[in-house]
């Protein structure tokens, strides 16, 4: 018998063995070991263009979240007496007066010299006792109080017009979703930006221990058919709230902010973003951190995807932390986490060289059985 006749019974197990040992070993190993960047400048592509940076006490500077959202307001200058026209569909309240009486209309001091509601037609005209039809769609009430008395004439002498509201039905906003009074809200009543709409619709839904968090709701703004704003409610309550014009529509809507975790840390998985600024040391702290035995100090990453909706050019980030350097707490103090950013914690190469040895031992372990042969426990 040759020596390879000898060995070729025993090299076809341990062959199919360690084609099962690697085989096991390579699929429970890419989970937790994830993409190897070392690589990763030759491996981007134009596709899907990115760039790795390395998280130092220089670079991250210019990725610190600010201290605080809050920002000049873009709506203080906004006056409470808002310029209001009418339109088709409003409802108006008509008083004229005389100045000094004995013809046809009573004084102001006299008795009421009410007209009654006139609702404005779709060709935008009301129709005035005595005056006759009157032209107000366009105009703001000044304006129409002035034509009123144009076209009253010689008919009265001195004549004193007042036009108030008295349904302006056009003058509204739709409040809808997730809001404790949805439905359509006059912006006479002292309402100039969607924050006071919002207000107005009795704020977030739910009891005082249900409100959603306001980081948590999107506001959407739609202005004659186009959406001219879309932000997190917190975004607006900070700052960048804008004014409300007539027929606006309002929604709000669950829209959380999270942040997924992946790899070798306490519990991986997709965490809410409770407050506006969250760095990455608070992120993994709010996982449980890394594992110890398994994970790769030197292996921390965060992936971000550029922002492709309005800038169909931009490059996704991929951010390289070691957590063996002592200044990399403070860097990761300073690191802000945003929405919709991965943090992967990769596995520790010794790690994965143990889970390559326990498919070993537990492949043999397997053939062992099955031919009847009692193999010693061994840990690996």
């Amino acid at each position: 018998m040759t020596i390879w006749g000898w060995l070729r019974p025993v090299a076809r197990p341990m062959a199919i063995v360690l084609g099962l040992a690697i085989g096991v070993g390579g699929c429970t190993a890419l989970p937790g070991e994830g993409p190897w960047m070392g690589g990763a400048q030759s491996g981007s592509t134009e596709a899907l263009p990115f760039d790795v940076i390395d998280l130092t006490p220089t670079t991250v500077v210019a990725y610190r979240q600010p201290e605080s959202p809050d920002r000049p307001s873009t709506a203080s200058h906004l006056s409470a007496a808002v310029h209001i026209t009418i339109a088709p569909g409003d409802s108006l309240k008509v008083r004229i007066f005389e100045r000094y009486g004995g013809n046809i209309f009573p004084t102001i001091s006299g008795m009421s010299a009410d007209l009654g509601v006139q609702r404005v037609a779709e060709d935008g005209t009301i129709k005035v006792p005595v005056v006759g039809v009157v032209h107000v769609a366009g105009l703001d009430l000044n304006r129409v109080e002035e034509r009123i008395i144009q076209q009253l004439g010689n008919k009265v002498q001195e004549p004193e017009v007042i036009v108030d509201f008295e349904s302006p039905r056009t003058q509204t906003v739709m409040v809808s979703g997730d809001v404790k009074k949805p439905g359509r809200w006059s912006i006479l009543d002292d309402i100039r930006t969607v924050a006071d709409a919002i207000n107005m619709a009795g704020g977030p839904a739910g009891g005082s221990a249900l409100t959603v968090p306001a980081n948590q709701l999107e506001v959407v703004v739609r202005r004659e058919g186009q959406v001219i704003l879309r932000a997190q409610l917190s975004d607006l309550l900070a700052g960048a709230d804008i004014p409300v014009q007539k027929g606006d529509e309002i929604v709000v809507r669950s829209n959380p902010r999270v942040y997924t975790v992946l790899g070798a840390v306490m519990k991986s998985g997709n965490v809410e973003m409770t407050k506006a600024n969250l760095s990455l040391l608070e992120a993994l702290g709010n996982v449980g951190g890394l594992q110890d035995q398994r994970a790769n100090k030197t292996g921390v990453y965060v992936f971000r995807m550029g922002d492709l909706l309005n800038n169909p050019t931009a490059r996704a980030r991929v951010f390289r932390l070691d957590l063996y350097q002592p200044v990399s707490i403070f860097i990761a103090q300073q690191f802000g986490v945003q929405a919709r950013d991965v943090v992967y914690v990769t596995n520790a190469p010794l790690y994965e060289y143990d889970k390559i040895l326990s498919s070993i031992y537990r492949t043999f372990s397997i053939i062992g059985v099955a031919r009847g042969n009692i193999l010693t426990t061994t840990t690996f």
